[in-house]
């Protein structure tokens, strides 16, 4: 196995290339060195000379481009591509000549029964995802649902793609008399393409003539909102063809690309090549699942598209959330070093500001963001807000922290960003409770929520992965073991979801006098253990309810031998969901009122009964954002989930300036740590 030159000083950008070419050792960029082929961009005439150097070496020519699936944000704005097409023989988009793809798709004899029924998979799955080549545009109903509305999708000028499917600018004016011609009483939709939006390229339809039936969409939204309002597309040789037949939509072809000749599409043009008919899970199966190749950019390996689908959709709602500069108040030191991973793609759109009405101020003037820590929340703050049309962002850590206690300034990473409530406050509506109430839980999430809950449970995971991993066992007989987390008592959760029950001693009685056979354990809180917060109970007052109290055990042991969980709102109370145990809540944690545990308390606005998987999609999944400890990018729960699983065996530890604090504060107290 030898090396792959490429001459071109483009693609020394691409991060992982050895993944993207297992064929080869690795990529060198030196005439001087030794390779046995040469690979360059596509059939573009900046690869002339690599194609020309490989015809007078007598070398294989490799063409390279991006994939379908490829990123968020646009290449011409430096994001790295998830997806790569590796072809020896053309490229796909050239029908001058034969590709690779074109020749699986002409001869088959690949296609085995299972990789097209994971072809049918994975082509719903994107469905669903409603992602494309870039993902960074937002959803938007564009036209009334009883308009007749037939697209007309425009390209960049000069794209090969347009060359290599035998079209030409005439081929575009052609086009659009035919739209017009072949659907009269239908409003004409002219999409132009996002390098065209974003100021790169102009488009070959260039100036669009007036016409009552004509309307230019130049506005960027997600290709699936536009498939949403159309009946017909009408296209030369875009992708957005191939995804308009994945949403189900006629598709009419004014050029050869890939997606033509195979009987899927109403084609202006033939290919003598071409003369099978497939189906649109075998061409998708040659396209998607054979021919594009992945590299996941967290690990930097080869993978399948399954990750990429799961990874570009929590990105892609991620980079939805965090649009425009963000001003941010009142944020401590420690934080200002994190918290730009998670809201905002650069870090430049991120200022800091020393008070809320600054924050809101410089983010009024800028059309930008308000970000703060939830529980500096007031509704006078919410109200100046409000008035001033600024964005509010509430912070907070999420539910599948770190390894170590917040407290002690370990670094979270995850969090979750709420521009409604925050999940902790059931007093009002928050993100986490719209998405349960609202979303339409598809199998593939559900599927996944499933795995990530498996994968909690077996991994013994829970929010800060604290305590003693020893061997722990009871005797109780056959009595109910009730485990009883202890909580912070002027925790905001307490504060706003809890008015009835709010000091862990009166939890306790209340246990006891609701079970009083149970064998009770009561855990008090990591962070009320070590002096950090509020809310301690003597032992000589919890053992007048408790049959034992824990300090160093952790929370996952604990929850493998108990039968049930009683709570005001601890997020211990969803971890013994997720291990199948049954759960009381005092308060009305975000977790309550689903039909999923008996609550004390009841909220009208929830009103739905949510299965174990849908609760674990929306709270894991779809709500967090989550950030990768080793390359700092936004990644998926399954991510930090892996990477929690290696280290929780190894806490980060408080920092030296908690143990500085801690110091002095005892030296201040005589030798006792401070109970705050």
């Amino acid at each position: 196995m030898s090396n792959l030159l490429i001459l071109s000083r483009g693609m020394r950008k691409i991060l992982s290339e050895n993944e993207f070419t297992p064929e080869f050792c690795s990529w060198v960029y030196s005439c001087r060195d030794q390779f046995s082929a040469v690979g360059g961009w596509g059939h573009k005439f900046t690869a002339d000379k690599a194609r020309q150097y490989a015809v007078s070496k007598k070398l294989p020519y490799i063409a390279l481009e991006d994939g379908f699936l490829r990123s968020v944000c646009l290449g011409r704005d430096g994001e790295q591509p998830l997806s790569l097409v590796v072809d020896p023989v053309g490229i796909y988009y050239d029908a001058s000549r034969s590709s690779q793809l074109e020749r699986w798709l002409e001869f088959g004899e690949w296609e085995q029964a299972e990789l097209l029924f994971r072809a049918k998979k994975v082509r719903l799955q994107l469905v669903v995802e409603r992602l494309s080549k870039y993902n960074h545009a937002p959803e938007k109903k564009l036209w009334a649902d009883e308009a007749e509305c037939v697209l007309v999708v425009d390209q960049t000028y000069g794209d090969m793609s347009v060359v290599g499917a035998m079209a030409t600018e005439a081929s575009f004016q052609e086009m659009l008399q035919a739209a017009l011609a072949e659907n009269p009483q239908a409003q004409i939709i002219v999409k132009t393409h996002p390098d065209v939006v974003a100021g790169h390229r102009t488009g070959y339809l260039g100036q669009i003539p007036k016409h009552p039936r004509i309307e230019v969409l130049t506005e960027d939204v997600n290709p699936w909102s536009v498939f949403d309002g159309v009946q017909k597309v009408y296209t030369v040789s875009s992708l957005m063809g191939f995804e308009a037949l994945l949403a189900g939509k006629t598709v009419r072809c004014f050029g050869m690309p890939f997606y033509a000749g195979w009987g899927l599409t109403e084609d202006a043009l033939a290919c003598e090549r071409r003369t099978r008919k497939c189906s649109l899970d075998e061409v998708f199966a040659a396209a998607y699942l054979k021919y594009a190749r992945y590299v996941d950019p967290i690990s930097g390996k080869a993978c399948e598209i399954e990750r990429i689908i799961d990874l570009l959709s929590d990105r892609r709602r991620h980079w939805l959330q965090v649009q425009g500069p963000a001003f941010c108040s009142d944020v401590s030191p420690w934080k200002k070093k994190f918290l730009p991973s998670f809201i905002s793609c650069s870090r430049k759109d991120v200022t800091f500001t020393g008070k809320a009405d600054k924050a809101i101020e410089r983010a009024k003037k800028a059309n930008g963001r308000w970000v703060l820590w939830a529980s500096r929340e007031t509704e006078q703050l919410r109200q100046k807000a409000e008035n001033a049309h600024v964005p509010m962002i509430r912070v907070e850590d999420a539910f599948l922290r770190s390894v170590g206690l917040g407290s002690d300034l370990t670094r979270p990473w995850s969090l979750v960003l709420d521009d409604q409530g925050i999940y902790y406050d059931s007093s009002r509506p928050s993100r986490l409770e719209t998405l349960l109430r609202e979303t339409d839980f598809s199998g593939p999430l559900l599927e996944r929520a499933e795995r990530v809950r498996e994968q909690i449970v077996s991994a013994g995971l829970t929010k800060y992965n604290v305590g003693a991993q020893r061997a722990y066992g009871v005797d109780a007989g056959d009595r109910k073991i009730i485990l009883v987390p202890g909580q912070v008592e002027d925790d905001a959760s307490i504060l706003r979801g809890s008015p009835v029950v709010s000091q862990n001693l009166e939890l306790l009685e209340r246990v006891r006098k609701k079970r009083p056979y149970a064998f009770i354990i009561y855990k008090p809180h990591p962070d009320v253990l070590v002096g950090n917060r509020r809310g301690n109970v003597p032992a000589e007052q919890a053992r007048q309810f408790a049959d034992e109290i824990i300090t160093d055990v952790s929370m996952d042991l604990l929850l493998s031998v108990a039968d049930e969980v009683h709570t005001m709102t601890s997020l211990t109370g969803f971890e013994a969901l997720l291990r199948g145990k049954q759960v009381t809540c005092y308060g009305l944690p975000f977790y309550a009122g689903w039909g999923l545990t008996e609550d004390l308390l009841s909220c009208e606005r929830r009103g739905r009964l949510l299965t174990l998987e849908q609760l674990v999609a929306g709270t894991l999944i779809l709500y967090p954002t989550y950030v990768d400890p080793k390359t700092k990018q936004v990644c998926s729960v399954e991510d930090l989930l892996t990477w929690l699983q290696q280290h929780k065996e190894q806490p980060e530890g408080p920092p030296w300036k908690t143990r500085l604090i801690r110091f002095i504060q005892s030296r201040r107290q005589g030798g006792k740590s401070e109970k705050r």
